[in-house]
């Protein structure tokens, strides 16, 4: 798969690119992540990528010609347009999976106070990551980005996805790790009994209960099997005897 990034502010990836998980995918080839300078497109005589709105109004607003130009010279039969701003459909764990299955996605980083709107007609979709406003679409970007490489096959082994939060609506179980005991908080012993069909089942209703806790919307959508189901029914009925 390969990513390509609109942005006036290329160096912004320098470090993004170069550690962890998004470096192995881009050694071993897993994914191309191009970055596309728009600056370089301009054709205005004193390099300028934005001007003031019509109507007036406070900042600047990104030009059609530059970003448009640099989006045509990229652009293939195979490309699909996402906008970062906040206008945008919320990026979910669902959009994660469709973007994965893209051959060439390309990102517009808007910045500034917005850009012109007429971009919008060479753009398939626009998305966000949000509903609080960033100085530009890079970090959101970045974000896109990772959740995306990540998935790719060969990146993180296939099993680690399977019990990650937003797996069918819910948050990821609770996770433990040396030392057994601290500050005199114990790890559950189940997780210490070797016993797999228990430590499934135990972590099956961590996942539950850590999404009831924080994410309470999400298990309304959630496909649960009867035991996570009765689970929910009996931390719901808990709740409202304590609201009571």
């Amino acid at each position: 798969m390969k990513i390509s990034i609109l942005s006036i502010f290329p160096e912004m990836f320098e470090g993004f690119l170069t550690t962890s998980i998004i470096k192995k995918a881009i050694l071993q080839d897993l994914a191309e992540v191009e970055i596309v300078d728009f600056r370089l497109f301009t054709k205005d005589k004193h390099n300028r990528v934005d001007a003031p709105p019509y109507g007036g109004g406070h900042g600047l607003v990104l030009l059609y010609q530059p970003i448009i130009d640099a989006l045509k010279s990229i652009k293939t039969k195979d490309s699909y347009v996402v906008m970062m701003g906040p206008a945008g459909n919320t990026y979910d764990q669902n959009k994660v999976k469709s973007f994965s299955q893209i051959q060439h996605l390309i990102l517009i980083c808007g910045h500034y106070e917005g850009y012109d709107e007429r971009i919008l007609n060479h753009v398939d979709e626009v998305i966000s990551i949000g509903d609080y406003i960033l100085t530009g679409g890079e970090l959101a970007a970045m974000v896109v980005t990772d959740s995306i490489i990540r998935l790719l096959p060969g990146v993180i082994r296939e099993e680690s996805h399977q019990y990650e939060s937003f797996e069918n609506n819910l948050l990821e179980h609770a996770q433990y790790t040396k030392p057994r005991k601290i500050d005199g908080f114990s790890v559950p012993e189940v997780l210490l009994s070797g016993h797999h069909k228990n430590i499934d089942t135990y972590r099956s209703e961590s996942s539950i209960e850590k999404t009831f806790k924080y994410r309470k919307e999400l298990l309304e959508k959630a496909k649960l099997s009867p035991e996570q189901e009765a689970i929910f029914k009996t931390l719901k009925a808990n709740k409202n005897k304590e609201d009571l």
